[in-house]
């Protein structure tokens, strides 16, 4: 089992990460600047950025990297469409979290309207174009 002591070698450099995400285009959401860097990964989580050793490293040549976007006050209901299907259309453009106001269904359905979204929020649709 990982421990804190583990993740602050990696993080020092002192033990290898997972992965290293090199020649990325880092999109620094405080500064507003985009940075040149590499990313360790180590345990499913950002660890550094910077030079590390890893056991895997993947060359991303310059694209973009952007921590998800959160949408802050939506209504997926107005959009005509489940929430797997609105998910399997924001998540390839950057979005990952929203927070969802549903009174339109409530107030259409009722508490079978919360239910329904509810449960189809259990629903984890795939992105792949496959």
């Amino acid at each position: 089992m990982a421990t804190l002591s583990d993740a602050i070698r990696v993080a020092s450099g002192k033990g290898k990460a997972d992965l290293l995400i090199r020649n990325g285009r880092l999109v620094n959401v405080f500064s507003g600047q985009i940075e040149r860097t590499d990313v360790a990964v180590w345990n499913g989580i950002i660890i550094g950025l910077g030079d590390y050793e890893a056991r895997k490293v993947i060359d991303i040549e310059g694209s973009f990297l952007c921590p998800g976007l959160i949408d802050g006050h939506v209504h997926i209901e107005s959009s005509m469409v489940t929430i797997p299907e609105f998910a399997r259309a924001v998540v390839p453009h950057g979005t990952t979290t929203v927070v969802a106001d549903p009174h339109e269904i409530a107030n259409v359905l009722g508490s079978r309207g919360i239910r329904f979204m509810a449960e189809s929020a259990g629903e984890f649709p795939s992105t792949s174009s496959s």
